[in-house]
């Protein structure tokens, strides 16, 4: 813990956090929230992670910056559990299990030309080609174990990769903003530059990783877009007993090319569609 008895990296307690938790990336995207919001009631930072706890319409919300990568989702989302549910203080599990809406608002490059930038994207699953998850104890059956064994085999990958794993979105948090949104897959790689089928001057060692993802279809979805944080979301929040959603904004196109370069009004927008969608107007 911190010298003020919050948790270390988050800055924050059972208090200071709401039950309904945005995750962005950028720390400067959480200011966006600050416009928004009707009244800020708390406000930290450590490093990329920004902390911001205020009200909207009558609900109480926070918008967290997570940084890039599973890693500090691992370190995000665990300690939102840990603020949610132990007593700081003693240092003991509270009683009575509290559960947090975790809902990641990112950016992402999708894979194929018919879902183009300026798309809003809910991931309906998660493929997880990060590995995290595999240090965690864990019951198969919290997560999609068919689909993982048949994407396992769709996609042959080398031994020395990490196992994948699969994960369902909450349906619930899904169906809200299911009118404004396209549904797909989306894989999480472990990194930017090989993970992702791109290269600057050392050879990927699957060459054609984006064209073996795009090819997997489940339950009547593709595999539509790759970023780096969705699955450790999603694992976590469901061996934790959180609800977990992902909307991206599309903003390039893997396979025409094109780029959404200024982006910034359209995640306003976004980031303001979705706290309608979620909140519950009195």
């Amino acid at each position: 813990m911190a010298p003020n008895g919050s948790l270390y990296h988050i800055n924050m307690t059972g208090d200071t956090l709401a039950d309904n938790v945005f995750l962005v990336g950028d720390p400067d995207r959480v200011n966006m929230f600050k416009k928004i919001f009707d009244k800020v009631e708390f406000e930290s930072q450590n490093r990329e992670l920004h902390a911001l706890t205020g009200t909207y319409h009558g609900n109480r919300y926070t918008a967290l910056s997570t940084g890039m990568g599973c890693d500090n989702i691992d370190i995000v989302v665990t300690e939102l559990d840990a603020a949610a549910n132990i007593n700081l203080n003693e240092r003991t599990i509270n009683p009575v299990h509290r559960s947090l809406n975790l809902i990641r608002i990112g950016t992402s490059g999708s894979l194929h030309s018919d879902i183009p930038c300026g798309t809003l994207l809910a991931s309906a699953y998660a493929i997880g080609l990060d590995g995290l998850l595999n240090y965690y104890s864990h019951d198969d059956n919290q997560f999609e174990e068919e689909m993982t064994q048949a994407f396992t085999k769709h996609m042959l990958f080398n031994e020395r990769l990490a196992r994948p794993y699969c994960v369902k979105a909450s349906e619930s948090l899904l169906e809200k903003v299911a009118p404004f949104t396209k549904k797909g897959i989306t894989a999480t790689a472990p990194g930017f530059y090989a993970p992702q089928g791109r290269h600057i001057r050392i050879a990927p060692s699957i060459p054609d990783l984006n064209e073996k993802l795009a090819s997997f279809l489940w339950d009547g979805l593709k595999v539509t877009n790759l970023e780096m944080e969705c699955s450790a979301i999603y694992g976590l929040s469901k061996i934790m007993g959180h609800n977990a959603l992902t909307v991206c904004l599309i903003i390039a196109n893997r396979a025409d090319g094109t780029f959404l370069n200024d982006y910034h009004d359209k995640m306003f927008d976004t980031i303001t569609k979705i706290m309608d969608a979620i909140t519950v107007k009195g």
